[in-house]
C-alpha cells in the first residue's frame, strides 16, 4: 500500500507539473496564433522514438488540437505546427512555411512561446508556496527547544568533531531561531558551526566534500528527541504485549531512556532478544516483556514530545513568504550544480528519478508534504528546462536569442541536428538517472 502511495502521488504531481508546462507553450502558441496539433501530457510514444509503441490512455479532438493523456511518464509535449520537435524533423517541414505555423512568426513571439512553460512553472511554484505558508505557514523546532538538550551526532558528525549533546548557537558566525537553518547551511560552501559543549565555546567546520554523504542519505545530526509511544503497528511485538499509543517508555532492561535515539541504537543491538520494558502509562508503572524482531524493532511510531514553534501569516505575509522560499530554489539549484562541479558532490548522489522521488514523497499521503514538494519541483522544472541543452527550452531560447541578434535565422537542417543532439544527451542522462536510482534503490 506505501508503494501504491507513492507512485499515486508522484504520478499526480507529475501531471500537475507537466499538464501546466505543456499549457505555457500551448497558450502563447494560441495568443500569437500558431496552430497546435496535438496537446499530451505524458507522451504517447516510446520517448524519443515518436514512431514505436504510440498509443494514449484517453485523447480527444477539438478545433485543430487532438487533446490526450499518454503512457509514458516520463514528460509530455505539445507538438506546434512548424516546428521542429521530438515529433517531427526537417523533412516534415519541406512545404512552404504557413501563416499559423511557428517558423512563420517573428522571432519575438517564437522565444515567448518556447519560454512558456518555464514562466507558467514559476508562477505555479510561486503559488503553491504561497497557499502552503497561508494554510500551513511555517512549523519548525526553534533553536532553544533544541539546545535544551543539543543534538545527537551521528557518526558521520562524530568524525568531524561533533557530539552528541552539543548545543549549536550559530551558524557561520550568525544567530538563527529555526534549527533547520543549521541543516539548510550545509549546503553552502565552507561553513562553520559555534557549539557549546559543557560550556565551553568551541567552532566546528564543515568540510565542503562533506555534503556528498549526507546527500547519499547517510545520517548527520538531529535534535535529542525525548518521546512517547505513538501508533502502534497491528501485530508487532509492542502490540502482542500491550504497549499503547502514549506511554512513555523509561527504562530499556536496566538502561534509563531519555531519548528516543539512545533508545533505537540499543534496541538495533538486542535484535531477536527478550527485553524488559518500563513504561509509564497514566502515573503508573507497568513492566512488559516483548521479544525485539529481528530487524531490531519493536513496532511502534514515535511522538516527539520536542515543542514545535508554528508561525501563521496573513495573505500578504503569506504571498511574501512564499515567492521568497520559491524563488530561492533557483540560486539553491545553481550551488548545487557548483558544488558538482567543484567535486564536493557527485552527481549519482545529487540526481534524483523517479524511483528517488517517490520516496520523497513517502509512503503515506499528507497535503503540506505533497504541495510542498509539488511547488519545489515545479521551480526545479523551470530550471532545468531552462539550462542551454539542445531539445530543452533553453537550448531553443539560446539559438532564438542567437537569431534576434545576428538577424541569421538557422536551416532547419541546423536544428533537427541540434535537436537530435539535444535527444540523445537527454536519453542518455535518463538512462544513466534511471540506473542511478535503481541502484540506490536496491543496494544503499
Amino acid at each position: 500500500m506505501a508503494v501504491l502511495t507513492m507512485i499515486g502521488q508522484l504520478l499526480l504531481a507529475l501531471t500537475i507539473l507537466v499538464g501546466l508546462h505543456e499549457f505555457g507553450h500551448f497558450i502563447f502558441a494560441r495568443i500569437f496564433g500558431i496552430r497546435v496539433n496535438k496537446f499530451y501530457i505524458f507522451f504517447d510514444f516510446l520517448f524519443p522514438l515518436p514512431n514505436v509503441l504510440n498509443f494514449a490512455l484517453w485523447k480527444k479532438k477539438k478545433g485543430d488540437t487532438e487533446y490526450g493523456l499518454g503512457w509514458f511518464p516520463l514528460g509530455g509535449y505539445v507538438d506546434i505546427a512548424g516546428m521542429i520537435d521530438e515529433t517531427k524533423d526537417a523533412s516534415q517541414l519541406s512545404s512552404e512555411p504557413q501563416p499559423d505555423e511557428f517558423r512563420s512568426k517573428p522571432a519575438w513571439q517564437r522565444l515567448f512561446v518556447m519560454l512558456g512553460g518555464i514562466i507558467v512553472n514559476i508562477i505555479l511554484g510561486i503559488l503553491i508556496f504561497w497557499g502552503v505558508k497561508y494554510v500551513w505557514g511555517d512549523e519548525y523546532y526553534s533553536k532553544a527547544e533544541v539546545n535544551k538538550a543539543g543534538i545527537y551526532a551521528h557518526p558521520l558528525a562524530e568524525e568531524i568533531g561533533l557530539k552528541t549533546g552539543d548545543k549549536i548557537i550559530k551558524v557561520n558566525s550568525q544567530d538563527f531561531k529555526d534549527f533547520g537553518e543549521a541543516r539548510a547551511a550545509l549546503m553552502q560552501e565552507n561553513t562553520t558551526f559555534t557549539i557549546d559543549r559543557g560550556g565551553q565555546i568551541r567552532e566546528i567546520p564543515i568540510p565542503n566534500e562533506l555534503i556528498d554523504k549526507i546527500a547519499s542519505k547517510i545520517p548527520f545530526i538531529e535534535p535529542l528527541m525525548p518521546f512517547k509511544v505513538g501508533e502502534v503497528i497491528k501485530d508487532s511485538p509492542a502490540e502482542k504485549v500491550g504497549l499503547k499509543e502514549g506511554d512513555r517508555i523509561v527504562k530499556l532492561d536496566s538502561t534509563p531512556v531519555l531519548y528516543f535515539q539512545d533508545f533505537h541504537t540499543n534496541l538495533e543491538k538486542l535484535a531477536s532478544k527478550p527485553i524488559e520494558l518500563t513504561v509509564e502509562r497514566d502515573g503508573q508503572v507497568v513492566k512488559l516483556h516483548p521479544t525485539v524482531s529481528k530487524e531490531g524493532t519493536l513496532g511502534f511510531r514515535t511522538m516527539s514530545l520536542l515543542q514545535t514553534n508554528t508561525q501563521k501569516y496573513n495573505f500578504g505575509e503569506a504571498f511574501t513568504e512564499g515567492a521568497t522560499e520559491a524563488l530561492s530554489v533557483i540560486p539553491n539549484q545553481i550551488k548545487g550544480f557548483s558544488r558538482i562541479f567543484k567535486g564536493h558532490i557527485s552527481a549519482g548522489n545529487a540526481v534524483s528519478g523517479p524511483v528517488g522521488l517517490a520516496q520523497w514523497f513517502g509512503g503515506y499521503w499528507d497535503w503540506e508534504r505533497f504541495w510542498g514538494l509539488t511547488g519545489l519541483l515545479s521551480m526545479g522544472l523551470a530550471f532545468m528546462n531552462a539550462l542551454p541543452i539542445p531539445a530543452l527550452d533553453g537550448g531553443h531560447v539560446l539559438v532564438l536569442l542567437y537569431e534576434m541578434i545576428t538577424r541569421r535565422k538557422p536551416s532547419e537542417k541546423f536544428m533537427e541536428r541540434t535537436q537530435q543532439v539535444g535527444t540523445f544527451i537527454l536519453l542518455t542522462l535518463m538512462v544513466l538517472v534511471l540506473f542511478n536510482d535503481t541502484f540506490k534503490a536496491l543496494f544503499k
